[in-house]
């Protein structure tokens, strides 16, 4: 009697999970259900760890431990954390400040992006806010191990680079346990990596500004993440104009100008932080930055609907 092996063909197992206050969805391809929904409850954790570790939302997190004690003390805190807020430096300084973790600074009151929200604070108070953003007075002691925000009410913030970080760091422990495909969707900030069960590339439609959930173009992509900033996510109309929750950390005023900015490059947490501070740039210096980095490319849409990109960039 002939025996026949039953060959196991790949399937892409999916979950989406509130994680982060956002909708993260993790993508696996396996030959096995059971090896596969553990893989995505290994993300899924590594996701709640770094959420712990970096919310504003938890007293206990080193985020609000270091926030808390701003003007008064060093605070000592994990080398993840020193690390990521290195990181998030380098970054002020290659945009020169358009973004910045301090950005935590401004008054939320001021800045709630609701219906109740019907005009603009005067640019007097609008500079008055950003007087403590500034990277420069975010102070790391490598021996000690600490972070000391050197003036009292600066407050640290994690919202332009944690879901890249927390997608990135979820890839690699995927990658880590064996995953050879898969994509870690962090609401619409995503790395992917591998190819479809079918062996194609994976294909990402870039969100159309004006039409949520409909795609204006999409990319096929592999082993590169891609992030987005729009206006289309979070506004308010006043006077008929269309105001982002995009805040530029100079004048403490909404960006203008750009609709949306969709980054790709090999690294979430890279193409996360580099989406609003490319917005708050422009288009100009915007894509002038982005053409100087290797294996960065670059899309964005104006407020008059042009579309400009990297010269890397080929659209379909």
């Amino acid at each position: 009697m002939e025996v026949i092996d039953t060959i196991l063909l790949p399937e892409l197992y999916k979950r989406v999970a509130k994680l982060m206050g956002n909708r993260f969805e993790i993508s696996v391809v396996a030959d096995d259900e059971t090896w596969a929904n553990e893989m995505i409850d290994a993300a899924i954790a590594e996701i709640r760890r770094i959420e712990k570790l970096l919310t504003t939302f938890g007293d206990d997190s080193e985020t609000n431990l270091v926030n808390a004690n701003a003007g008064i003390q060093p605070v000592a805190v994990s080398r993840e954390t020193i690390e990521l807020i290195k990181r998030s430096i380098r970054i002020s300084t290659l945009t020169q400040g358009a973004f910045d973790i301090t950005y935590g600074s401004i008054d939320k009151k001021l800045w709630n992006f609701d219906s109740g929200m019907t005009t603009l604070p005067d640019s007097a108070t609008a500079r008055k806010m950003v007087q403590l953003i500034n990277y420069r007075n975010v102070l790391i002691d490598e021996r000690a191990g600490t972070v000391f925000l050197k003036k009292a009410g600066m407050r640290i913030g994690f919202g332009g680079i944690g879901k890249g970080y927390a997608a990135e760091k979820a890839k690699l422990l995927l990658q880590q346990a064996g995953v050879k495909s898969g994509i870690v969707n962090a609401s619409g900030d995503l790395s992917a990596w591998g190819v479809q069960p079918d062996g194609k590339p994976w294909t990402i439609g870039i969100a159309h500004p004006d039409m949520a959930g409909l795609p204006f173009s999409y990319l096929n992509i592999s082993n590169m993440a891609i992030a987005t900033s729009g206006n289309y996510e979070k506004f308010v109309l006043i006077g008929g104009k269309k105001y982002s929750h995009t805040i530029n950390p100079r004048t403490g005023l909404p960006v203008t100008g750009i609709k949306s900015v969709t980054i790709i490059c090999p690294n979430a947490e890279m193409a996360d932080a580099m989406a609003t501070p490319v917005t708050i740039m422009g288009v100009e210096a915007g894509l002038h930055l982005v053409n100087q980095l290797k294996g960065m490319g670059c899309i964005m849409i104006d407020d008059n609907n042009r579309l400009f990109t990297s010269k890397n960039i080929n659209l379909t």
